[in-house]
């Protein structure tokens, strides 16, 4: 499965999260750190909701962009 992955960029550090699997995130120094993490979570989210018999929410968030006059 493909799911779509937020990064948020801080001062110090790098945070990630899984619009369609609530709670799943993740945090790290760097960007690529930060989706490293995430993949990890992914994965044992996903484990952890089937272990616990819980559906587990197919992807369906999408990203697009918008250019507007600031």
């Amino acid at each position: 499965m493909r799911y779509t992955v937020i990064l948020e960029q801080g001062e110090t550090s790098c945070g990630a999260y899984v619009p369609d699997l609530p709670g799943c995130i993740a945090a790290g120094e760097t960007r690529e750190e930060a989706l490293e993490l995430i993949a990890e979570a992914v994965a044992l989210h996903i484990e952890d909701l089937r272990e616990r018999g819980e559906r587990v929410p197919a992807p369906h968030s999408l990203i697009e962009t918008v250019d507007v006059a600031a």
